[in-house]
């Protein structure tokens, strides 16, 4: 019970740090694209608000579940814990927001909602943006987001308890 306690932040850490993860998987993505095409896409403010929202949706669930596996654990161990959680969250939630995004493109020649080919297609549609994301899109975590994530994965297991 006890873990569970001290899985919960504080609240400056909860919403000030979804922010500033956001803002930071933002910048990564921006960095990226700057230095690989000089921001040569029609889609710059669509990418932009992915990565934001990614950042910012996956930070209020990886940070409890990191604190939960940090919680009295050697520095190392934290540190782990939080590069762990918040790689495989932010990823995870801007592929799930790509793919939700995705559907709602293909979704009009779909089969109509609840039928058994709409089930197919919802499937296999989620599961191709999840794959082309994995593809194009975790590539513009980097370099920037990777010291991003190496940065804070330091300050959170140096200032846990």
């Amino acid at each position: 019970m006890e873990r569970f306690r001290a899985a919960k932040p504080p609240a400056a850490d909860f919403f000030a740090g979804a922010l500033l993860w956001a803002l930071m998987m933002t910048a990564s993505a921006m960095a990226a694209l700057y230095a690989r095409n000089r921001f040569e896409t029609s889609h710059l403010s669509e990418l932009a608000l992915l990565y934001f929202f990614g950042g910012l949706f996956a930070w209020p669930f990886m940070l409890p579940l990191a604190r939960f596996f940090a919680w009295r654990r050697p520095v190392a161990t934290r540190f782990a814990a939080f590069f762990a959680c918040l790689t495989a969250g932010t990823i995870l939630m801007t592929a799930f927001l790509f793919s939700m995004d995705y559907r709602i493109f293909y979704s009009r020649w779909h089969a109509p909602f609840g039928s058994v080919i709409w089930i197919f297609e919802f499937i296999f549609t989620g599961a191709n943006a999840v794959y082309q994301f994995a593809v194009l899109g975790v590539r513009l975590f980097l370099p920037f987001g990777l010291v991003c994530l190496l940065a804070t994965s330091l300050v959170l297991a140096k200032r846990m308890r």
